[in-house]
C-alpha cells in the first residue's frame, strides 16, 4: 500500500469513529507523526491534502521541515516528544504546537523564549496518566497546580492535555482520566491516541491523534 492509500484508511476509520461516538465529521484531528522518515517520505502524505504532523526531536525536525514548509503553504507542526530545555528556543522557532510541556523547568524555558522571540505556539501539557517512572509527564494529581503555575504565574495559555498510556494496559481508562482532568482544569484540546488506539481515543473525546506507522509503514 502507497502512503496515500494508508491516509486514507485512517482517515476511514476516523470518520466511521466520530460516527460511532455521535460525534461531528471532522471532529478530530489527525497528527501525522513523521517521525524517523526523510522528506521524499513525507511528501507523498503532504501531496494527498495532510497538512498537520507530529516529530519527536527537534534536531530532526530542523533537518527537514524548515524545506518541507516553504514548499507548501499550511503545514502545522507539532513536537510530540520530549523537550529539553536548551532546546526551548528552537522549538518555539520551528513548532506551531508543543505537546509535551512536561514539567516546571521546561514551562519556563518556553514563557522566556517565546517572550524574547514574539511567537507563541500553542502549547499542552502532557500527563503521565500510568505514573510510569521511564516517561515523561506531570503526575495526574499534579495537573491542576502545575496548570495554574503555567497559566498565571507564567503566563502561558494551555490548549490542551496529551497522554501515552502505559503500552501494556488498556487505554480506555487513562483515556478517560485525561478527559476527566481536562474538564475539571478548562481545557480544551486532548491528544491521545496513536496507530494502536485512535479508534477508541475518539470515543473517548480526543481531539487530536497521533498516528504514525498506519500511514508511514513501519521505521
Amino acid at each position: 500500500m502507497t502512503v496515500q492509500m494508508r491516509l486514507q484508511a485512517v482517515k476511514d476509520a476516523m470518520a466511521k469513529a466520530e460516527r460511532e461516538a455521535g460525534r461531528p465529521a471532522g471532529a478530530v484531528t489527525l497528527v501525522a507523526v513523521s517521525k524517523t522518515f526523510e522528506a521524499e517520505d513525507i511528501r507523498p502524505a503532504i501531496e494527498a491534502g495532510q497538512r498537520v504532523f507530529g516529530e519527536n526531536r527537534v534536531q530532526e525536525a530542523q533537518g527537514k521541515w524548515p524545506g518541507l514548509k516553504a514548499e507548501r503553504a499550511g503545514i502545522e507542526l507539532h513536537l510530540i516528544g520530549p523537550l529539553q530545555s536548551n532546546k526551548a528556543a528552537d522549538a518555539v522557532s520551528l513548532f506551531d504546537v508543543i505537546e509535551t510541556v512536561d514539567r516546571e523547568k521546561i514551562a519556563r524555558a518556553l514563557a522566556v523564549e517565546m517572550e524574547k522571540l514574539g511567537k507563541r505556539p500553542r502549547l499542552y501539557v502532557q500527563v503521565n496518566t500510568g505514573l510510569e517512572p521511564q516517561k515523561a509527564g506531570i503526575a495526574p494529581d499534579d495537573t491542576a497546580a502545575f496548570l495554574t503555575l503555567c497559566r498565571d504565574e507564567l503566563g502561558l495559555s494551555i490548549e490542551g492535555l496529551m497522554c501515552i498510556p502505559p503500552a501494556d494496559e488498556n487505554p480506555g481508562p487513562h483515556f478517560a482520566l485525561l478527559a476527566m482532568l481536562a474538564s475539571e482544569n478548562g481545557v480544551e484540546k486532548l491528544s491521545m491516541g496513536m496507530s494502536g488506539d485512535y479508534e477508541t481515543a475518539i470515543a473517548f473525546g480526543a481531539t487530536s491523534v497521533r498516528v504514525g506507522s498506519a500511514i508511514f509503514g513501519s521505521r
